[in-house]
């Protein structure tokens, strides 16, 4: 595990918190932000009072960074794989995925600069490559910073979506788009 991981998993953990007790509808049981079910599913047996941290950082690890491929974005972009791995831990890899998908096939110019995606939340060799291409064409500084901003553009609408669809998180509506947008990656 490399020091920018393991600088990013603390973030999450700190940010995330301690453990809260919630509701089965958003989750049940959490510690770190590591579900109960997560956390079930990973071995995990005892109290989630209990999860220890360093149980939190291999869960986030297995299944934030390295399963969706985020350590393969980071060789090429830190700043990119940093915003994956948050909205990862926010919505799921797989969301975090998809938009990265959809923002390269909306950046390549009507499959000019190389071939649409399908946007299926999975990091595969042509994702890679069309993410190669694109910094490659859009030079690493602007192209980041653009494709930044077209994540942080989709997880923005999905919060609001998430909102009106269910009108108990608008509650969590501000703290999403206070705290979640315009970090880590920008």
């Amino acid at each position: 595990m490399t020091g920018d991981i393991e600088h990013l998993i603390g973030a999450a953990i700190e940010r995330e918190g301690d453990y809260v007790e919630r509701g089965a509808g958003e989750g049940g049981p959490t510690r770190f932000g590591i579900t109960e079910a997560v956390a079930r599913a990973h071995g995990f047996a005892g109290s989630m009072r209990l999860l220890p941290r360093d149980e939190a950082t291999r869960i986030y690890t297995r299944l934030f960074w390295l399963r969706p491929r985020f350590d393969e974005i980071a060789r090429r972009s830190a700043r990119v794989a940093a915003e994956l791995f948050d909205t990862g831990v926010n919505m799921g890899p797989a969301v975090a995925a998809t938009f990265l998908q959809r923002a390269l096939t909306a950046l390549n110019r009507s499959g000019g600069d190389y071939p649409d995606l399908v946007p299926d939340g999975r990091i595969g060799d042509r994702t890679l490559a069309a993410f190669d291409a694109f910094l490659a064409l859009r030079g690493t500084d602007s192209g980041e910073t653009v494709l930044l901003r077209a994540l942080e553009a989709l997880q923005g609408e999905r919060y609001l979506r998430l909102a009106e669809r269910r009108p108990a998180n608008e509650t969590y509506l501000y703290g999403w788009l206070a705290n979640r947008l315009g970090e880590p990656g920008s």
